[in-house]
C-alpha cells in the first residue's frame, strides 16, 4: 500500500514539474521558439551600406558591411578606396562613422584571408562555435581564386535581448492608412508599474514628435523615434540625442516627464524583417591599392535579420566582400547591332569618311 502511494506522489510530483516546465518555457522564454523568416530582399525596402547615406522612407542598416569595408581599406588597401569617378556611398564608407568599438566583442565575428575552400570552412566552423549560426552567404561565393591581391573578407553580428517584464499584447490596430498591425506595449489602464520602469522618455513636445527608450537585461537600449529629423540615420541619431531632456548631476531638468506615468498609453508594433542584398553599385570598379595594385571588388553581400515583439527581440546580420585583383572579368560582350546605328566608310590611312548612314528603320535599308 505505502508503494502504491508513493509511486501516486511521484507520478503527482513529475506532472507538476512538467507542467510548470511548459508554462515557463511559454511565457518567459517566447522568442527562443522563433526563428527567422525565410531571407529576401524586398520591394521597396532600400538596404543602406553607411549610417552617412541619405535615408528614403523604408531603409535599414546594419555595421557589419561597414565593418569588412574598414578592414579592406585599413588592412588591406592601407588608403582609402577611390573609383573613378568616385561613388558617394564609398567616400561615405571611407568616413568609418562606425567602427568594431562600437560593438562588444562576444557580439561580432570578422575575419578576411586568401579566398580558398579552406577559409571558407574555417569561418562556417568558428561561427558556430561563436554563436551556433550557419551562413546564408558563403555558398554565394567564387572560392577557386589565387591572385596575390585576391581576399575575401567577413563579418557576422548576433545579439538577443529581453525584456526584464514582457510587455502587454495590444493587440491589432492602424498604421497610418495600414489595418491589422499587430501592436505590443502598454494599456491605458491596469497594474504596469513595472513595464513603466522599463521605460525612459528622451523627449515628449507632442503626440507626433517624441523619442523614447526601452531597457533589456542585457543592456542593449531599443530607441525609438515618431516622425524623425535629419537627412541620413547619423543625423537622425544626433538630433534624438540633441533632444532629450536636459540632465545635470543626474537630475533630469522635469525627473517626471523622463518617466511613462499611469494612464499613459505606450503603442509600438511588432518587427520582423529578413532582407538579403547585393552592393551591385560597388562592384568591378577599378581602385588601388597603397603598393600599386589594382583591384576591384567582384562581389558585395549583406544580410539583416530583425525581429522585436512584447518579450524582446533579435538581429543577426552577415556581410561578404571578394576582392579581386584586375584584370576586369568582363562578361562575354555580344555586338549585336539591333538597334539604331551609325555606319562609316572610310580610306585607310584618310582622315575624312566617304560614306555615313545612320539607321533607325531597317526595314528602308533592306
Amino acid at each position: 500500500m505505502k508503494k502504491k502511494i508513493i509511486v501516486g506522489i511521484l507520478i503527482t510530483v513529475i506532472a507538476i514539474s512538467a507542467i510548470i516546465f511548459i508554462y515557463y518555457k511559454t511565457t518567459n522564454n517566447e522568442k527562443y521558439s522563433r526563428t527567422f523568416k525565410e531571407l529576401t530582399n524586398t520591394e521597396g525596402i532600400v538596404k543602406l551600406m553607411t549610417l552617412e547615406d541619405e535615408v528614403t522612407d523604408n531603409a535599414i542598416w546594419c555595421g557589419t558591411f561597414q565593418l569588412i569595408w574598414n578592414d579592406l581599406k585599413n588592412d588591406l588597401a592601407k588608403q582609402d578606396i577611390v573609383f573613378t569617378p568616385q561613388l558617394k556611398v564609398v567616400e561615405n564608407l571611407n568616413k568609418e562613422t562606425f567602427t568594431a568599438e562600437n560593438l562588444s566583442e562576444s557580439d561580432y565575428y570578422k575575419i578576411y584571408g586568401k579566398p580558398t575552400i579552406e577559409l571558407k570552412n574555417k569561418i562556417e566552423k568558428e561561427i558556430i562555435e561563436k554563436f551556433n549560426e550557419t551562413s546564408n552567404i558563403l555558398n554565394d561565393f567564387d572560392w577557386e581564386r589565387n591572385g596575390d591581391n585576391d581576399y575575401f573578407l567577413y563579418s557576422m553580428l548576433k545579439k538577443e535581448f529581453q525584456f526584464e517584464k514582457a510587455f502587454k499584447d495590444l493587440g491589432t490596430g492602424k498604421f497610418k492608412d495600414y489595418e491589422d498591425i499587430s501592436y505590443f506595449g502598454i494599456p491605458e489602464h491596469g497594474e504596469n508599474s513595472a513595464l513603466r520602469g522599463q521605460i525612459e522618455v528622451l523627449y515628449y513636445n507632442t503626440e507626433d514628435d517624441f523619442a523614447i527608450k526601452l531597457e533589456t537585461k542585457e543592456k542593449e537600449e531599443v530607441i525609438l523615434c515618431k516622425n524623425p529629423e535629419g537627412k541620413t540615420f547619423n543625423e537622425i541619431y544626433q538630433k534624438i540625442d540633441a533632444k532629450q531632456y536636459t540632465k545635470t548631476e543626474g537630475i533630469i531638468g522635469i525627473i517626471e516627464d523622463s518617466k511613462v506615468k499611469e494612464g499613459e498609453i505606450v503603442q509600438i508594433p511588432n518587427l520582423s524583417i529578413s532582407e538579403k542584398v547585393e552592393f551591385k553599385e560597388i562592384e568591378n570598379n577599378p581602385f588601388s591599392f597603397s603598393n600599386g595594385a589594382n583591384c576591384y571588388i567582384e562581389k558585395a553581400m549583406q544580410t539583416i535579420q530583425f525581429e522585436l515583439d512584447r518579450t524582446g527581440g533579435k538581429i543577426k546580420s552577415e556581410a561578404g566582400m571578394m576582392n579581386q585583383e584586375m584584370g576586369l572579368p568582363y562578361a562575354n560582350r555580344e555586338f549585336r547591332i539591333d538597334d539604331t546605328f551609325a555606319i562609316f566608310l572610310k580610306e585607310k590611312g584618310k582622315a575624312t569618311p566617304y560614306f555615313a548612314a545612320k539607321i533607325s528603320d531597317i526595314t528602308k535599308f533592306q
